[in-house]
């Protein structure tokens, strides 16, 4: 992080079409059974994965509530656990859908017929986690309950498996428990047992993993022509502050239209005027529309502390962050509109007149990013916008007629 800071604090704001700093501003039994067999597979081969650091977060489910484990089995978690003496129930629920279920008994996860899944821990102590650091089967999975206490020694557990082969599931009693594990020094551990009684918790965990598993995904950005370049007078604008630090060609996606969104840079970088605030986005007026995690948009004026937007680079690469606070001030604003190079639709924005205020565009051969501050861009200049459905439904993207100018 502190490099990153120093790096930043490096770099000057670039002249229009000079370099400096390395960014240039410009059902049947059978089918069933043979379902069993792939899931049974698939979560015995954990075995072989590295650790928690890498791959696709897994969820196992401890219940006894039918409502659950349906609406589970739909979100695509097929294994659950259950005490050895309620067999009666996985047979049950096996019926009905195809499941993976594992029974606990003394310490032990065995499957239907009693193979070795996993060894199971109740850990409510600092002696008692560093016995379980010591424990030498390196490729075992692992199940843990940490009874009344959660967060450090998640951290603890995600620092210990590193460079090991074990695969680390924690007991998550809630939504927000399992997100704990998930984020326990950033990378987290690998799974989680989510056991509840409480339908809404499996939507909100699969709703979160959704929008987790968007992280490090491509957006497809388009060029677009500048066609307009005119001050508009004044208005209340949003200055967008996150509990994350960005990097040259980065930005947030902000639009007068949903239709199509322009990456707004960060003000990452420094000028002579004010110095870097790499935790910024200067987004534009409180109407605009910004790209949130989901595929969702929300009004500027919408956000606040604790929200969540997705930050954008230039290649299209994305993540989330969360906002830590707004400001909304009057300020001159200026317009811009851009045509797209491959529909030829014209898309548009407002921001403020100020040269901390840039606009993303293609990187070049050999550079990092480019960017074209708004005090300096021109018609002809290209610049990046994201392009997709118009029509929003409370910031969710429908099948509808609709007229946007």
């Amino acid at each position: 992080m502190a490099a990153l800071l120093n790096s930043a604090a490096l770099l000057q704001i670039p002249v229009k079409g000079k370099w400096v700093g390395g960014c240039r501003l410009i059902d049947d039994s059978l089918h069933r059974k043979r379902n069993k067999t792939r899931l049974l597979n698939h979560f015995v081969s954990a075995k072989a994965m590295s650790t928690g650091y890498s791959g696709k977060k897994q969820v196992w489910i401890w219940t006894e509530k039918k409502e659950v484990m349906t609406a589970a089995v739909e979100r695509g978690w097929n294994t659950f656990i259950f005490h050895s003496h309620r067999r009666e129930l996985a047979a049950e629920w096996s019926s009905i859908a195809v499941i993976c279920p594992l029974f606990v008994e003394d310490g032990i996860l065995f499957d239907g017929e009693r193979k070795k899944v996993a060894n199971y821990f109740e850990i409510s102590s600092a002696r008692e986690l560093e016995k379980l650091q010591s424990w030498n089967e390196e490729s075992e999975n692992v199940v843990i309950s940490l009874l009344n206490w959660q967060v450090i020694p998640a951290e603890n557990i995600v620092a210990m498996i590193q460079g090991t082969r074990k695969t680390v599931f924690a007991i998550s009693n809630s939504y927000s428990e399992a997100q704990i594990f998930f984020e326990a020094l950033e990378h987290g551990l690998c799974g989680v047992v989510l056991k509840t009684e409480d339908v809404e918790s499996i939507f909100q965990l699969k709703d979160y993993l959704d929008r987790r598993d968007e992280e490090g995904s491509l957006l497809g950005l388009t060029k677009a022509r500048v066609t307009k370049v005119q001050m508009a007078g004044m208005g209340d604008r949003v200055c967008v502050d996150l509990c994350s630090i960005m990097k040259p060609g980065e930005g947030l996606l902000v639009g007068s239209f949903a239709r199509g969104l322009f990456l707004v840079h960060s003000e990452c970088l420094e000028s002579n005027y004010i110095s870097s605030r790499p935790f910024r986005v200067n987004a534009g007026p409180v109407h605009a529309y910004v790209a949130v995690p989901g595929g969702k948009t929300s009004y500027l004026s919408e956000l606040k502390s604790g929200k969540e937007v997705i930050i954008v680079d230039q290649s299209g690469m994305q993540r989330t962050a969360i906002v830590g606070r707004v400001k909304i001030e009057t300020r001159q604003l200026i317009l811009i509109e851009a045509k797209g190079d491959q529909d030829n639709q014209t898309y548009s924005i407002l921001l403020q007149n100020a040269e901390t205020v840039a606009l993303v565009a293609s990187p070049e051969e050999g550079h990092q990013c480019t960017s074209f501050p708004v005090t300096s861009l021109e018609v002809g200049d290209e610049i990046l916008v994201r392009v997709q459905g118009g029509a929003r439904h409370t910031g969710i993207e429908i099948e509808e007629f609709i007229i946007e100018k």
